[in-house]
């Protein structure tokens, strides 16, 4: 598959965020808050290894280490200064008390044991990975049978207003593609997860100005990494046409609609053997010795 993002970008943007990204991240931690109300269907289970995948300044693992303090929880991100502030984060804790594990590592190949993992969160990191079945793929790898996949991402009408006024301005993408919901079910059930429940909300936040969103997304480390993004600077005169046309849109108070669409999903670890599909096709992995060999006459 031809990468769609420049995943040194997507690296490079998030380290650079890192130091002020939990005073944009209001949206992020909302997500975050509805997304851990799904642990709730374990009824009762205690695991003994979580893994929080692109975890970014690690408030989820914090929260999940205190949930569960004598599991092993591991916060795995691709970018190293949000395992620097996730460690901060972690650090007012009384020295007595486990703390997560940072480890720096991309979603798209987990060092992580198979079948290691009982709880598998991942709070908007997947709407930077572009082959959704090879990352679901992974995901499966690793979570233990029964184990419980939670899971967020941002979806296709994420920013819509932004790439429309964008367009006015030249035909260069200026937001990044998202997954639909139907994509994302898809992959998982293409992966063998059983019993996937998918969900969505929509959130419409507001800005001043055309500039105050692009400081905002900035700020996130939510800024355009796709493979044919225009790497020259936008330019006074582009801008201002985008800006033009995003005023349009300024609601009764003037200010303007920034949409992001959310996608939440949940899933469990399927027994051994299940296949994974791969273009609608079973993949069965069968081990050598169980291959017999036909002996010549």
């Amino acid at each position: 598959m031809t990468d769609l993002f420049d995943h040194r970008q997507v690296r490079r943007a998030f380290s650079r965020a890192a130091g002020g990204y939990d005073q944009a991240a209001a949206l992020q931690r909302e997500v975050g808050a509805r997304l851990m109300e799904t642990l709730d269907y374990l009824e009762g289970r205690v695991p003994q290894v979580v893994a929080d995948v692109g975890c970014g300044p690690g408030h989820a693992a914090v929260a999940m280490q205190k949930r569960w303090p004598k599991a092993q929880v591991v916060a795995l991100d691709l970018a190293l200064p949000m395992l620097q502030q996730a460690r901060r984060n972690a650090g007012g804790w009384r020295p007595f008390l486990r703390r997560p594990d940072a480890v720096c590592a991309d979603a798209r190949a987990l060092p992580l044991r198979d079948n290691s993992v009982d709880v598998l969160f991942s709070n908007l990191c997947l709407q930077w990975v572009e082959d959704l079945p090879a990352v679901f793929a992974g995901f499966r790898r690793v979570l233990k049978p029964d184990g419980l996949l939670v899971v967020s991402t941002f979806g296709p009408d994420t920013l819509f207003e932004l790439r429309g006024a964008f367009s006015e301005a030249d035909d260069a993408p200026h937001v990044s593609l998202f997954p639909s919901i139907g994509q994302f079910g898809d992959a998982l059930i293409a992966a063998g997860f059983k019993n996937p429940v998918l969900d969505r909300d929509e959130f419409t936040l507001r800005h001043a100005d055309l500039a105050g969103l692009m400081r905002e997304l900035r700020t996130l480390g939510a800024t355009n990494a796709m493979v044919d993004r225009r790497r020259s600077l936008t330019g006074r005169q582009r801008f201002a046409r985008a800006a033009q046309a995003y005023d349009q849109l300024r609601d009764a108070e003037g200010r303007l609609p920034a949409t992001w669409e959310v996608v939440y999903a949940h899933a469990w670890g399927p027994p051994p053997g299940t296949p994974i599909r791969i273009g609608g096709v079973d993949e069965v992995h069968v081990p050598v010795s169980k291959i017999r060999i036909r002996q010549r006459p």
